[in-house]
């Protein structure tokens, strides 16, 4: 098994895995934070509710989006660090980028975009990209292997 997991880690299945971890570890950190340290509601609220009061959101839309977002940065790290559901993951944090740069644009139409969203963005690109199976250090790569031999 080993000798056997030796041969497929080249090059482009150890970039994904490194890219895969980072992004997920970034995620899970700043969820973790959101949800455990701050809290969903402190967070929903300071951020979005008060964050957006002057423009055209309505609160009724801001609060529940504050809130679930922690989650879905938590959830979605967490999947990324353990290798399962990578795209759907991947994909979801992705739209979670979009959502909170469009927040960030809309306070300040000009937003430097360069810092977390930007990094964050192409690591989930680049391992969006590979072929399935390219990681092979990750729970998907070795339940879909199992469901093939079963």
């Amino acid at each position: 098994m080993i000798a056997a997991l030796s041969r497929q880690l080249s090059g482009p299945s150890i970039a994904t895995f490194l890219a895969r971890m980072l992004v997920g570890v970034i995620f899970t950190m700043a969820g973790y934070w959101k949800v455990f340290e701050l809290g969903a509601h402190q967070h929903a609220q300071q951020f979005f509710v008060e964050g957006f009061q002057e423009y055209w959101l309505p609160e009724w839309f801001l609060y529940p989006l504050g809130w679930i977002i922690p989650f879905v940065e938590l959830i979605g790290g967490l999947l990324l660090v353990l290798g399962w559901r990578t795209r759907l993951s991947l994909s979801s944090l992705g739209l979670l980028l979009i959502v909170t740069t469009y927040g960030h644009a809309l306070r300040q139409p000009l937003f430097d975009i360069d810092g977390h969203t930007f990094t964050r963005m192409a690591l989930i690109l680049f391992v969006l990209m590979q072929k399935p199976g390219v990681d092979c250090l990750g729970l998907d790569f070795w339940l879909h292997k199992r469901r093939g031999q079963a």
